[in-house]
């Protein structure tokens, strides 16, 4: 057996998109890092999400990648609803103000060719079969051999049948709804399945769809329909009078006829080069941390398809958890940051549970009670500003703020948009994991921290000084009555002591969000 040691290193446990781009920003932090996963070294172009949203897109700017995917896919200004409900995204504010189509193996390919560039080391066709956590799970140092001091040991079998067994100071499983490090360190995985039988191919057609997504649901049926740019479509469908299990075969004229049920049409569809059935669960990990081990994306929450939240919301976990552990893993932080992570991001997964659940089951709605409440919700979104404000918000993942503690500042936890700086843009600055203080002008940090932040100045009259994470959340704020030692305060408390300086032993630095 072969072991690996490193108080530094961490492992993350799947290559899809959570895992690549948690992985990619821990690398260009200059945290060492394995990313384990069970497939063969391939992308494959069965992909199952089709959608980023403008929050993931600020985030993937923030990493100067959002533009080359913009590039290869299309955007779209507006989401449709249940046939009456049209939600116009041209007004977000944001940057993307609209939904971008692209198959989720664009992304990946992006965020797999950011990680090899930062050094991730891959190690495909790599199972994890147990994972061994030592006594001081709580800490980031300590790190022994099979865990015994501390630190965490995930024991893998080699493409060649052996054992391997690889040591590092923390484990993030990003490897989906059927999680071996789920399982291996012993979290349930609650829920139940909402939509059973849910057909999936992928076709050529003959007539182009008038929409770059088609969606309609009637009182039995519901079908999807989104390109992938190579010729092919995905085609998502479901039929209520024919509940059969997953494994009963599946032939193109059931999902042409449940397409034309729900659509009217089935846009000639020939040639499938992959059919399927599945079903669609709703389930959240209790928690998202044992000791050392963490879990982020389908791992830790899986839900509807509805909405098309499912990728967007992984790659917002692995966001918020990346500049935490390299703080801590860089001794700029204590370890207790890292509780934050769950403590943010459990409520959105949530959260993203109940509206992805509720779209569809108002989709798949046939009752007249049930009827009545969608034309009424509808109505209330088309109708009324703030109703409508708060769902895109929800669906495009910019509405969400983090909790603030008793007495903080009102901004604390919101995010911050992309807003212009004598400099540049804020997304630029967030560009290498850093911290930004946007400040007026004139005012300037004591110490050296270039490594950990970056200074910008409002273009505008704003008096407020703001310390931005480098997730693009609010970590602190103060108005403009606030002096030079307040400021230096609180970049001591989320970024350490300036370089040159040593940590004060105990010194809990970022503890509360």
């Amino acid at each position: 057996m072969n072991g690996e040691t490193s108080e530094r290193h961490v492992i993350v446990v799947g290559a899809g998109p959570t895992g690549l781009l948690l992985a990619g920003d821990l690398a260009a932090a200059g945290v060492p890092v394995t990313l384990v996963e069970k497939r063969g070294h391939r992308i494959s172009n069965l992909s199952r999400a089709f959608v980023v949203h403008a929050r993931t897109l600020e985030q993937l700017d923030a990493r100067g990648l959002a533009d080359a995917l913009e590039a290869k896919g299309r955007t779209l200004d507006r989401i449709n609803l249940f046939g009456r409900l049209s939600v116009r995204l041209d007004t977000l504010p944001s940057r993307f103000n609209h939904l971008l189509v692209i198959p989720q193996y664009e992304v990946e390919e992006v965020l797999e060719r950011r990680a090899v560039e930062a050094g991730v080391r891959f190690r495909y066709e790599t199972e994890v079969t147990a994972i061994e956590q030592g006594t001081d799970a709580g800490t980031a140092t300590g790190v022994g051999a099979g865990g015994e001091e501390g630190g965490v040991t995930v024991v893998v079998r080699t493409a060649d049948g052996g054992t391997d067994r690889l040591i590092a100071a923390y484990v993030v499983g990003t490897d989906g709804h059927r999680s071996a490090v789920r399982t291996a360190v012993g979290l349930p995985f609650p829920g139940k399945s909402v939509i059973r039988s849910v057909v999936l191919a992928d076709v050529r057609l003959d007539e182009e769809p008038a929409q770059v997504l088609t969606a309609n649901a009637v009182g039995d049926a519901f079908a999807f329909i989104a390109p992938f740019g190579d010729g092919y479509h995905r085609v998502i469908g479901w039929h209520r009078g024919h509940d059969v299990p997953d494994s009963e075969p599946l032939g193109l004229d059931e999902v042409r006829e449940i397409t034309r049920l729900a659509l009217g049409r089935d846009y000639g569809m020939r040639d499938a080069r992959w059919m399927s059935r599945f079903h669609s669960d709703e389930r959240q990990a209790p928690a998202y941390r044992v000791g050392r081990v963490f879990l982020a994306g389908d791992a830790a929450h899986v839900h509807t398809p509805a909405g098309g939240q499912g990728m967007n919301t992984g790659l917002q976990d692995a966001a918020n958890l990346g500049w935490k552990l390299a703080a801590v893993l860089g001794g700029h932080a204590d370890p207790a940051l890292l509780d934050t992570y769950e403590a943010e991001r459990h409520p959105v997964g949530r959260a993203v549970l109940r509206s992805s659940g509720g779209i569809v089951r108002l989709a798949m709605a046939k009752s007249p009670w049930m009827l009545g409440l969608r034309t009424a919700l509808t109505t209330l979104v088309n109708q009324v500003a703030p109703v409508r404000t708060r769902a895109v918000g929800r669906i495009t993942g910019i509405g969400y703020r983090y909790a603030a503690p008793r007495g903080a500042h009102r901004l604390v936890g919101t995010r911050v948009p992309d807003v212009a700086l004598i400099t540049g843009r804020l997304h630029e600055s967030l560009r290498g994991g850093r911290f930004v203080l946007v400040t007026p002008p004139g005012r300037e940090p004591e110490g050296d921290r270039g490594d950990r932040l970056a200074v910008g100045h409002w273009t505008s009259d704003c008096r407020t000084t703001v310390l931005v994470r480098p997730d693009g959340y609010v970590a602190w704020a103060a108005d403009d009555a606030v002096d030079d030692a307040t400021v230096e305060a609180a970049l001591r408390e989320w970024l350490g002591e300036p370089l040159g300086e040593s940590l004060e032993p105990g010194k809990p630095l970022g503890s509360e969000v």
